[in-house]
């Protein structure tokens, strides 16, 4: 790693302050790398479509629509090699919210989306990206960049 000087106005450090208790960041030098990591996936030469991702699908849709939740089942097995899981939640008698997390290429994943929430009856849709190839920030992690106790760790 290389060590690097900052010159940062008052206003600027008081929010990256704030950032960084509300993220639960250890020190300022991991909140800046991890804002200096999310800007630079924002930029366009940064886009590569070929890039393995990770993404959550969010979607809200009207389950009264004619076979929508057909049609969205079948979407999810024909891509049966991105589609890792899907929550599914009722919001109200005509409404349902599903929380679907892919992995493949960002472009073939930003299709899917596209898809289906271009479907007729799906009233919302999000989809969040995240590089599958995360470096660690942190010395002496467990190469996820944070501490935790994995479910299944204590298995034998």
């Amino acid at each position: 790693m290389q060590r690097v000087t900052m010159t940062i106005d008052e206003e600027l450090m008081e929010s990256l302050d704030r950032y960084m208790a509300a993220s639960g960041h250890r020190n300022r030098s991991e909140a800046v790398r991890d804002l200096v990591r999310a800007g630079l996936l924002l930029q366009p030469e940064n886009d590569d479509g070929e890039r393995a991702c990770m993404a959550a699908l969010v979607y809200v849709y009207d389950h009264e629509t004619r076979q929508l939740s057909k049609r969205l089942l079948s979407d999810h097995h024909s891509h049966a090699d991105m589609s890792i899981a899907t929550l599914h939640v009722h919001i109200d008698a005509e409404s349902c919210l599903e929380v679907s997390l892919l992995r493949g290429q960002k472009a073939e994943v930003e299709h899917f989306a596209q898809h289906v929430i271009g479907e007729r009856g799906v009233r919302y849709g999000q989809l969040v990206v995240v590089p599958a190839n995360l470096e660690s920030s942190s010395e002496g992690d467990d190469g996820h960049g944070h501490d935790h106790h994995h479910h299944g760790d204590d298995l034998v």
